[in-house]
């Protein structure tokens, strides 16, 4: 990644430097007005006449002046506890299809009418077996009425009493089995209704299709008026972030319209593949313009930073090696091979080959980057 940003700068700067010298050249030509910069055994010196000047910015280091905070790649993802998966009780038929991909819904809306013989025959259990609770009843209260006139045996009544109790347990089980059956009934057909509104992002089922697995998703449902940003956190900065720290963050889709925020909750481990620990914020959605998968930028807050940091538009790659350009005197440069600690999307921490007092070529280096 820091090869591809430095190339990148390679590229653009040398078209900029077109007029006035030739990309990767030790010394340029200005014409009639004498070399862009000479360079006398590694000490490249920018002449007054020469263009360069105009293109050179030269400032000091800065010691302790970058942010300490963390710069995290994330993503915009559902909240899981807003993600519904909608299956059916029973295998059937679809004989109507209420809904499409990316349709938004409401709770309790029709999504799919289902023909099953499975559904078919719990209907008719319940049917019977109120209509026997039904006998039953009128049954024992005859039963109770000839037993109190003298007209029967007290048998009679026992048996009453108990094929009573046999039809309630057989009403109980076969409403528990209807009740099991979430959905509800059109006729003998079985009608699937949104658990929950928001938006249908998986659809697995088409209309006259067959469902031969009753634990297979039909289609998914997802409430986006809360996402959460998932943000990721190397191994040795996992000190550096707690629950409730403050957080910034930049969408690419939205770059000029960075959101506060703070962080809601931490993972309890590190993601095996990429031992990395999982940060989430969550975040209100309102007109839900944060879509899942969309690409963010968190930002932590975290204090001044020790050591000298440089600025990423002084960082030149020459040679698989990371250089700056210092001046030994004035419109007088050496390279200097440095190794990078902490970076941001600006700066980078120099942990080695600078002091801190140093004036550096902060932009246009590149022109001279032979």
């Amino acid at each position: 990644m820091r090869k591809s940003l430095l190339l990148t700068q390679v590229a653009v700067l040398c078209l900029l430097a077109a007029s006035v010298s030739s990309c990767g050249r030790g010394a340029g030509s200005s014409g009639d007005a004498g070399p862009a910069y000479t360079n006398d055994h590694g000490l490249m010196t920018v002449p007054a006449a020469s263009p360069l000047r105009q293109r050179l910015v030269v400032a000091p280091l800065g010691a302790g002046a970058a942010d300490g905070g963390l710069e995290l790649p994330a993503t915009i993802e559902a909240d899981p506890a807003r993600v519904v998966n909608v299956l059916t009780p029973v295998t059937g038929k679809v004989v109507e299809l209420k809904v499409g991909l990316g349709d938004r819904v409401q709770k309790g809306q029709v999504l799919a009418v289902l023909a099953s013989g499975d559904f078919d025959q719990a209907v008719a259990d319940l049917e019977k077996a109120e209509d026997a609770f039904e006998l039953a009843k009128k049954t024992l209260e005859r039963a109770k009425g000839v037993r109190e006139a003298g007209g029967s045996a007290e048998k009679d009544l026992e048996a009453a009493h108990s094929a009573y109790t046999q039809a309630r347990s057989e009403l109980d089980r076969a409403r528990a089995r209807r009740s099991a059956l979430s959905g509800a009934s059109h006729g003998r057909e079985l009608t699937l209704t949104a658990p929950q509104a928001g938006v249908v992002t998986s659809l697995a089922v088409s209309r006259g299709g067959q469902v031969s697995d009753a634990t297979a998703t039909l289609m998914t449902i997802a409430n986006i008026e809360q996402v959460f940003v998932t943000a990721l956190v190397a191994e040795n900065d996992v000190s550096k972030v707690a629950v409730g720290q403050d957080a910034t963050v930049s969408l690419n889709a939205f770059p000029d319209h960075p959101i506060k925020a703070r962080i809601t909750r931490l993972n309890a481990q590190l993601e095996a593949d990429t031992r990395r620990e999982k940060v989430r914020i969550r975040l209100d959605n309102p007109g839900e313009k944060l879509l899942p998968n969309m690409y963010a930028t968190v930002r932590l807050s975290g204090g001044a930073a020790k050591g000298v940091w440089a600025p990423q538009s002084a960082l030149l790659m020459n040679n698989d090696q990371i250089s700056v350009l210092v001046e030994v005197r004035p419109w007088t440069f050496e390279r200097r091979a440095v190794q990078l600690g902490d970076e941001t999307r600006d700066a980078a921490q120099v942990v080695n080959g600078l002091s801190g007092a140093e004036r550096i070529v902060v932009r246009g280096g590149v022109l001279l980057n032979d």
